[in-house]
C-alpha cells in the first residue's frame, strides 16, 4: 500500500481509514476504528497519541486479546514463513530470520515458559532489539507480575505502532 499524507488519510472516510492503517496493530483493526473519531490529526504523533488513548481506555479483555495476537518471536508462524510483512522485517532487523538450531531451540523453550506463566505471547519491539537483548528481555520479563507484564506488553505495542506509523504515514 502507498504510503499516505495526514492530510490525505483525514479526509478518508471511516471504512478506508481503517483500511489504510490496518497495519499499524497485529490483529483486528478495532483501536484504528476508534481512533478515526478523533481526527483530524495534525502529526503522525498526534495520530499516534489517539491510537495509544484507545488502546489505553480499552477493556483488559481487549488489550489481552491484541497481546495475543502477537506472534511468537521465532515461533511456528516465523519459521513457516507466515507473519505479516511488517512482523517479518521487524523480526529479521533483529536479527532472528536466521538462526542456529541452538539459538532457535532457546527461543522456544524462552517462548513457552513466558507463555506458561502469563498466558500470551512475549510482546517485545524487535527493531528496537537484537536476538541478544531479546532472549535477556525473556529471563527479566519472567520475574515479573501479569499485570506488570501486561503493561509492558502494551508499551511495546506502542512501540511497534509508532515506528509502523512512521513507516506508512509520510510527513506532510
Amino acid at each position: 500500500m502507498q504510503p499516505l499524507t495526514l492530510t490525505q488519510l483525514n479526509a478518508l472516510d471511516h471504512a478506508t481509514f481503517v483500511a489504510q492503517l490496518g497495519f499499524v496493530f497485529e490483529g483486528p483493526p478495532w483501536i484504528v476504528e476508534r481512533a478515526w473519531a478523533a481526527r483530524p490529526f495534525s502529526s503522525r504523533d498526534q495520530l499516534h497519541q489517539a491510537l495509544v488513548a484507545v488502546l489505553d481506555a480499552a477493556a483488559e479483555e481487549e488489550q489481552i486479546a491484541l497481546i495475543r495476537a502477537h506472534p511468537d518471536l521465532v515461533g511456528r508462524a516465523a519459521l513457516a514463513g507466515t507473519l505479516t510483512p511488517e512482523s517479518t522485517g521487524e523480526q529479521a532487523a533483529a536479527g532472528l530470520g536466521s538462526l542456529s538450531a541452538e539459538e532457535i531451540a532457546a527461543f522456544n523453550q524462552s517462548n513457552h515458559a513466558y507463555r506458561e506463566r502469563f498466558g500470551f505471547p512475549f510482546v517485545i519491539c524487535a527493531r528496537e532489539n537484537k536476538k541478544a537483548s531479546i532472549l535477556a528481555g525473556f529471563a527479566a520479563r519472567l520475574a515479573n507480575s501479569r499485570s506488570a507484564e501486561i503493561q509492558t506488553a502494551l508499551q511495546e505495542i506502542a512501540k511497534i505502532a509508532r515506528l509502523r506509523l512512521l513507516d506508512g504515514v509520510q510527513p506532510e
